[in-house]
């Protein structure tokens, strides 16, 4: 039982942090911390940009609350929340940063339609360089509306 409660706040969290990401990237990367976040809408042809300080700042979550859990014994379960904020991070890095922004470069085509949804709505809040009028904040759901057409 033990086991469970941990693997299902692990889960739980990961799917939590869809909702804290949407509201972050919509009130904060395009609200008062714009200044970091317009770097990752304008073309550039450096390897970083300032917008990658996100990640910096949100590791520190994740870290601390594994720290805490594996050093007090009573608050054992904090690690699990931790990795779960970890395991958003890595799903978050590998499809924005990897597979719809190539800052890796390999070979891969989506071919689902789940994935051809939200690199469709990732592209679509990237029609907008500005931090106004933008849409389609979340990572990694998007609503069907986003659906791309079979054979584009």
């Amino acid at each position: 039982m033990y086991w469970l409660i941990n693997i299902s706040l692990l889960v739980g969290t990961f799917f939590l942090m869809e909702g804290v990401a949407w509201a972050t990237h919509k009130y904060i990367m395009h609200g008062f911390l714009w200044t970091w976040h317009r770097s990752h809408h304008t073309v550039h042809n450096h390897a970083l940009e300032r917008n990658d300080l996100f990640a910096l700042v949100f590791s520190i979550p994740s870290v601390a609350l594994i720290v805490i859990g594996f050093e007090i014994p009573s608050v054992d379960y904090l690690k699990f929340v931790g990795f779960g904020i970890l395991a958003y991070g890595l799903f978050y890095f590998i499809f924005h940063d990897v597979i719809v922004h190539r800052r890796i470069k390999i070979k891969f085509k989506a071919k689902s339609n789940y994935l051809r949804r939200i690199i469709n709505a990732h592209y679509v809040h990237h029609e907008k360089h500005s931090k106004e009028g933008g849409q389609a904040f979340g990572f990694l759901f998007a609503p069907k509306k986003y659906d791309v057409k079979k054979g584009n």
